[in-house]
C-alpha cells in the first residue's frame, strides 16, 4: 500500500510541474503508448504518458524522472517495428505528437526546421510547394514522423541513391539525460568543428536524448522518373536481376522486390486490379533527366531479361506505375489482417541479396513458417514477413526461431541485423552477435557519457 501511495503521490508532483492537460495518467489513456507495432516485443505499464509541446517542457519532464529515478521513453507516432518505444513498466513515456510545427523552410539554404512530431510526408509536401525535395521515405511515411525517422534512422524506398535519414540531418535541438536543453550540429552547408554528436544522435533510439527539433537538408525537385516491371518465375531469379542491375552501373532512384504473397494480400484487401503470375515483383524507377533517363531505364529492362524475367517493360501509365508502388506501401498492413507478423529488417550485401533470398525461403520451409517478402532490393535491406495464425503459440515459436536464424545467416553474409528499423528489444541479441565485446563496450561508454542516471529509454539496443 506505501509502496502505490508513493507512486501516486510521484505522479502527482508531475502533474503539477505540467501545463494542465499534458499529463495522462488514466489507464484507459495511456493503454495505445505502451507499445510500437513490433509484434511480440514486450511492454510495461507507463506511470505515466507525458505529451509536450516545448523543449522546456521535456526538460522538466527529464529532470523529473531524474530526481524519481523513473525511466523515461521517448515516442513518436508508435510505426516502429523493433520495440524501441515500448513502455517500460513504472516508467513515463515521452510522446512528441503535439510537437508538429514546421518551424520554417529555406529555401535558399535549402534547408527545413521542424519539430519532431511533424510527419514525414507533410514535410515533404510543404517543402514541394517551394519547389524542394526531402528524400527520407520509409513505407511509413504517411504516418510516421520526423523525430521516429532520426531515432532509427530511416531510409526508405529512394535511399539507395538518395541516403537515409541521418545523410540529411544537420543540427538538432536536444534534451540531454541531464536536463539540459542543448544544440548539436551546424545548419551550414559544411561544418566539421568539435565531434559529431548530432550524427551520434541521430540512430540512438532515444537512448542519448530526446529530440526536440530538426534541422534537416532539402534537395531541389528533381525529373520525372521511369518505371520499369519485371516477372519473376523464383525470388533468386529476382534477386539474379538485382545484382545484375548494380553490375551494370545504374543507380536506380527505386528498386523495390514485392512477392506474390504481398501482392495477393493486398489485391484482396485494396483491389487494385494488379495482374502478376509469378513469383516476385521488382518496381524499378530512374530518373536520370532527358535522355538519359531512357536510357537508364532500357540498361534496367535489359538485366531483368538477361535475369529471366518472363515480363519485363517500362511502364508509361504513370497510374499504373503509381499502383504497383501503392502496393508495396501497403504490403505490410495488407499482411497483418491475415494474422500477427514478425518482421525483419537485415541487410546485407547487394551481390548476396539472391543467395539471402534463398537462404529465407529455405529457413520458413525448415520452420514451417508462412514467410512473405519485401525489399528494398537495390541496397540490400531485405524485410521477410514472417506471418502465423492468430492465437497459434506453436506458429509463433517457430516464427521467433525463424527470425532468429534469418538473422545469423544475413551475418554469415556479411551483412547487418537492422538496415532501418533499428534494434530497439527485438535485435538485441542480433546487435551483440555482430559486433565485438570491444565495441559493445564502447556502445555503454558513449551511453553512460550521455545518460549518467540511466533514464533514457533503458534496456533498448545494448544491454
Amino acid at each position: 500500500m506505501t509502496q502505490a501511495v508513493s507512486v501516486r503521490t510521484a505522479a502527482d508532483s508531475l502533474i503539477a510541474a505540467l501545463p494542465d492537460g499534458v499529463v495522462l495518467t488514466a489507464a484507459e489513456s495511456i493503454e495505445r503508448y505502451r507499445h510500437d507495432e513490433a509484434e511480440w516485443a514486450p511492454s510495461g505499464r507507463p506511470l505515466a504518458v507525458v505529451r509536450p509541446a516545448t523543449a522546456d517542457q521535456v526538460a522538466t519532464v527529464v529532470r523529473w524522472c531524474i530526481e524519481h529515478d523513473v525511466p523515461l521513453v521517448p515516442r513518436g507516432a508508435g510505426t516502429g517495428l523493433s520495440g524501441g518505444a515500448n513502455a517500460i513498466e513504472g516508467c513515463v513515456v515521452v510522446s512528441l505528437e503535439r510537437m508538429t510545427t514546421i518551424v520554417r523552410i529555406d529555401p535558399v539554404e535549402r534547408l527545413a526546421v521542424v519539430q519532431p512530431g511533424v510527419v514525414n510526408d507533410h514535410l515533404r509536401a510543404a517543402v514541394a510547394e517551394q519547389g524542394l525535395w526531402y528524400p527520407p521515405d520509409p513505407a511509413s511515411s504517411p504516418w510516421s514522423t520526423i523525430g521516429g525517422n532520426v531515432a532509427t534512422n530511416a531510409g526508405g524506398v529512394c535511399c539507395v541513391k538518395y541516403g537515409v535519414t541521418g545523410d540529411y540531418v544537420l543540427a538538432l535541438e536536444v534534451v540531454t539525460g541531464s536536463g539540459d536543453v542543448v544544440r548539436l550540429g551546424t545548419p551550414t552547408a559544411k561544418g566539421v568543428a568539435g565531434y559529431d554528436l548530432a550524427g551520434l544522435l541521430t540512430g540512438s533510439e532515444g537512448t542519448l536524448g530526446v529530440v526536440t527539433e530538426v534541422t534537416v537538408r532539402l534537395r531541389p525537385a528533381r525529373a520525372p522518373e521511369h518505371t520499369v516491371v519485371g516477372f519473376f518465375g523464383s525470388l533468386v531469379a529476382a534477386g539474379e536481376a538485382v545484382a545484375a542491375v548494380a553490375r551494370s552501373g545504374v543507380v536506380p532512384s527505386a528498386l523495390e522486390l514485392l512477392d506474390r504473397y504481398c501482392l495477393d494480400a493486398v489485391n484482396e484487401w485494396k483491389q487494385l486490379g494488379i495482374e502478376a503470375d509469378c513469383e516476385a515483383i521488382l518496381l524499378a524507377r530512374v530518373d536520370a533527366p532527358g535522355d538519359a533517363g531512357v536510357q537508364e531505364a532500357a540498361r534496367v529492362q535489359g538485366c531483368f531479361e538477361q535475369a529471366g524475367a518472363s515480363y519485363a517493360a517500362r511502364s508509361d501509365d504513370e497510374a499504373e506505375s503509381d499502383a504497383m508502388f501503392a502496393a508495396r506501401r501497403l504490403a505490410y498492413p495488407a499482411l497483418e489482417r491475415l494474422g500477427p507478423v514478425l518482421t525483419e529488417d537485415v541487410c546485407v550485401p547487394v551481390t548476396q541479396v539472391p543467395h539471402m533470398l534463398a537462404r529465407i525461403q529455405a529457413i520458413g520451409a525448415e520452420h514451417d513458417v508462412l514467410v512473405a517478402n519485401i525489399a528494398h532490393a537495390a541496397d540490400g535491406n531485405l524485410h521477410p514477413l514472417l506471418v502465423t495464425p492468430p492465437g497459434d503459440e506453436a506458429a509463433r515459436s517457430r516464427a521467433q526461431a525463424a527470425f532468429a536464424e534469418i538473422i545469423t545467416a544475413a551475418l554469415d553474409c556479411g551483412g547487418t541485423v537492422t538496415g532501418e528499423h533499428g534494434v530497439g528489444l527485438l535485435k538485441r541479441d542480433g546487435l551483440a552477435a555482430e559486433i565485438s565485446p570491444a565495441v559493445a563496450d564502447l556502445h555503454r561508454a558513449v551511453r553512460r557519457a550521455l545518460d549518467p542516471h540511466g533514464i533514457l529509454n533503458p534496456g533498448k539496443v545494448i544491454a
